[in-house]
């Protein structure tokens, strides 16, 4: 009996932010579907890169510097042959109100948030083009639908990824390349780790599903969506959120 072929088996994943936490989990679930993973943070993401079956490849960069971009894909191009899916997972966030934000900080939000998804896309489309084969997951947030005050900055940044999202699949889909967001709920990362725990309940109370998001959750809707089994999904803003987010 032939063995059944893993839903990613030949392809090659860039997932920034992968030292830890969401991008972290997803790294490890596409590699666990067959993809040769490509590691890419500001730090060296050894840790991830432990807990990978399979190939994977450490790199370090800066997600807003075009040069890197270029590199990284000289990198891959010598290792694996070329990339054929990327997750802009890496992003910041800060909770501040207008009278305390700065420009300094709302432009390095954008920034990292949304102006690194261009900087992929510039990067990474033509290749795609060739192959008539591509993926491109933004992780963006269910934030813009929720109240949370001093995150005007981070909101917007994160509404601009569904804009971009949704202006590139227009721009690609004609090569077999498709683009999606997704938006997770407030995930238990380090980076929430300091959120008091009255607040996480109330939180995830707001939810159908009573408890607080995993990396693990969002890393499965990820995988999903750069699979073939989504081909005909594109353009779309995905709320991984256990039912927060209200259609209205």
């Amino acid at each position: 009996m032939n063995e059944m072929k893993l839903s990613h088996e030949g392809r090659v994943a860039i997932v920034t932010g992968a030292a830890r936490g969401i991008g972290q989990a997803i790294a490890i679930k596409l590699a666990r579907h067959g993809a040769k993973v490509v590691l890419f943070d500001m730090e060296e993401s050894h840790d991830t890169a432990s807990k990978i079956v399979g190939e994977s490849l450490i790199v370090t960069g800066d997600v807003t510097n075009a040069e890197d971009w270029e590199r990284i894909d000289q990198l891959v191009q010598q290792r694996f042959g070329g990339t054929d899916i990327v997750v802009n997972n890496a992003g910041i966030g800060s909770e501040k109100r207008i009278d305390e934000l700065d420009f300094v900080q709302w432009k390095k939000t954008f920034s990292i948030n949304l102006d690194s998804h261009f900087l992929s896309a510039k990067q990474f489309v033509p290749q795609m083009r060739k192959n008539n084969w591509g993926r491109f997951v933004n992780i963006s947030s269910n934030s813009i639908g929720i109240a949370i005050p001093g995150m005007s900055h981070y909101m917007a940044s994160k509404m601009g990824v569904i804009g971009f999202v949704r202006g590139l699949a227009n721009d690609v889909a004609d090569s077999g390349i498709t683009v999606n967001a997704v938006l997770p709920a407030i995930t238990n990362t380090r980076l929430t780790q300091d959120i008091p725990e009255e607040a996480k309940v109330q939180t995830w109370q707001q939810q159908a599903i009573k408890r607080f998001a995993e990396p693990e959750d969002i890393a499965g809707s990820v995988c999903f969506l750069t699979s073939d089994d989504a081909s005909f999904i594109t353009g779309q803003a995905l709320p991984v959120d256990g039912g927060q987010y209200k259609i209205s």
